[in-house]
């Protein structure tokens, strides 16, 4: 039997799975709602207590960014790849593939990977953004520019067609699945995909911010439809188009930006 079969195989995983997952998300909602603003505050304490030693400080941010982004990715991310963790997983039930863990481990690995660059972005803005700077307000701009002229792009649309059809992922990068090193790396490459859609919408998060919560639920529903309505490709386009006119809004009044943080 090809996972393609397995589509209606009914299990309990089917049930439990898209549980857990949802139930990560809201933890990952919880911890960020919790700890908004706690990343711009360590910087502050960094940048106001020039005595202290610098490197353990540096290494206990660093550690707290990679644990807020991994609660914020999970928060926004999970809910838009039920359906193919979904399909996967009956794959599993049916003794197809390794355990749904390893997949969705795979995932997140490539997401972490991915707050590292993210942090180092984020120490260089947090602290222009909370004083108004705007050479801050530029860089939001920028990166809004470049966010809405990516959604157009043709490699926006062939990552989101691949986030939309499970299925057609599987059918092309699902080798091995048995095996959990095979699991692991199909779900690394999902994620790759899936960072192919929405890692500029990421790094405007970081220009505006990180753990703001106000855009990152935003992006959640905008991700979200993106991936699981009809009309998806469509409102990327859309969506494209509203992040130019911010960006260029933000190129002109850069001090406009501290109405968005």
């Amino acid at each position: 039997m090809s996972l393609s079969e397995v589509r209606g195989a009914p299990g309990r995983t089917n049930i439990w799975l898209p549980a857990a997952l949802l139930i990560l998300a809201g933890l990952g909602w919880w911890w960020s709602a919790v700890n908004a603003g706690d990343m711009g505050s360590d910087t502050m304490s960094m940048n106001h207590h020039p005595g202290m030693s610098m490197e353990p400080q540096a290494a206990m941010s660093f550690v707290a960014f990679i644990v807020a982004w991994v609660a914020m990715m999970t928060a926004m991310m999970f809910p838009a790849v039920l359906p193919v963790v979904r399909l996967y997983s009956r794959a599993a039930a049916n003794g197809q593939a390794a355990p749904a863990v390893f997949f969705v481990g795979g995932y997140i690995a490539l997401w972490s990977v991915v707050g590292i660059p993210a942090f180092f972005a984020w120490s260089r803005l947090d602290e222009p953004l909370m004083q108004g700077s705007a050479s801050a307000g530029r860089v939001a701009g920028a990166v809004a520019v470049a966010a809405g002229l990516y959604q157009l792009t043709p490699l926006k649309q062939v990552c989101l067609r691949h986030c939309r059809s499970p299925l057609s992922f599987f059918l092309r990068h699902g080798k091995h699945l048995d095996r959990p090193t095979g699991a692991i790396v199909a779900g690394g490459r999902h994620g790759v995909f899936c960072v192919g859609c929405c890692w500029l919408l990421m790094a405007l998060l970081v220009a505006f911010g990180t753990m703001q919560l106000a855009w990152m639920l935003a992006f959640a529903v905008l991700i979200l439809l993106e991936k699981t309505t009809p009309f998806g490709e469509i409102l990327a386009r859309v969506t494209g188009a509203a992040l130019l006119i911010l960006g260029v809004a933000l190129l002109v009044h850069p001090a406009f930006v501290t109405h968005l943080v």
